[in-house]
């Protein structure tokens, strides 16, 4: 049985004991976190409507931080240059429980 959820602004498709990244959250280590069902698989069911009691409960790990992605812009004969970095902030959660 897998679900596709919705964390932050992407959906990923999650199965129980699945480590995935998220959004970073105010959430504490160790407490649960529940995210909201997109869609649910149970072999070859599929259910996409009436998911007001599907839920999935994800355990939080900890926080970890994205590649670094660095900005550059330049122009050319007039000695503009511009450099920033960017580094992602996310936690990582384990998937517990799926329920219908």
């Amino acid at each position: 049985m897998y679900a596709i959820v919705r964390a932050g602004a992407k959906q990923q498709k999650v199965a129980v004991g699945d480590v995935i990244e998220i959004d970073k959250s105010t959430v504490a280590v160790g407490e649960s976190l529940t995210l909201p069902v997109v869609l649910v698989v149970d072999g070859d069911k599929v259910t996409a409507t009436k998911l007001d009691k599907a839920s999935v409960t994800a355990e939080v790990l900890g926080a970890s931080k994205g590649p670094k992605i660095v900005i550059q812009k330049y122009k050319n004969k007039t000695g503009y240059k511009k450099r920033q970095g960017h580094r992602q902030k996310y936690t990582q959660v384990k998937v517990t429980d799926i329920s219908l």
